[in-house]
């Protein structure tokens, strides 16, 4: 755990200020981060999700290794363009087509599965750029394998501000965005 490892670098300090900024933002509910990805991604415990937010915060502690840092110009290509690519259904293929190898694969490289990509800039200041993919059934339907060929692209999620507000969703993300766990 992150705290844990703050605590061997005699950091302990560095991880309340940043969870309250989660919980401020949203990010960070009573059930935690994946609380806070429950109501916008399919399934119950999304640690691939969650497991981008610590990626995050491990970024700007230099603690994050990446297989890829993306130019400032690249960076900027990338962030200017996302948000009008995903107005279409796209896979993780697409993903990769269009944007180039992650810098970080969270959920691994098995089809067959959900994953989270995300895209660092070399420029450490730069918030990642996070595409959540899921692979699965129908709700209700309880198969294997599951019915898509590829993960398809739910959402990108990148920026500052509220949790929710850093998202843009595909036609499909939308679809499959679950309801409130408590009507509002």
């Amino acid at each position: 755990m992150i705290t844990d490892l703050l605590f061997v670098e005699r950091r302990s300090e560095a991880f309340a200020p940043q969870r309250q900024a989660w919980i401020d933002s949203g990010t960070f509910l009573a059930t935690g981060v994946i609380g806070a990805y429950r109501e916008l991604i399919p399934g119950r415990d999304y640690y691939d999700g969650m497991a981008s937010v610590y990626a995050e915060f491990a970024q700007r502690c230099g603690r994050l290794e990446s297989d890829r840092l993306l130019t400032p110009a690249e960076y900027e290509a990338l962030k200017g363009s996302v948000r009008s690519w995903v107005e279409k259904d796209r896979t993780w293929p697409d993903v990769t087509a269009a944007f180039g190898p992650p810098s970080v694969l969270l959920g691994g490289d098995n089809p067959l599965y959900g994953k989270t990509l995300g895209y660092l800039s070399e420029d450490t200041e730069q918030p990642m750029v996070v595409f959540h993919l899921w692979n699965g059934s129908a709700p209700g339907v309880d198969s294997w394998p599951p019915e898509h060929e590829q993960p398809l692209l739910l959402a990108v999620r990148f920026g500052d501000g509220p949790f929710r507000e850093t998202f843009t969703f595909t036609p499909e993300g939308e679809r499959k965005r679950p309801g409130p766990l408590c009507p509002h």
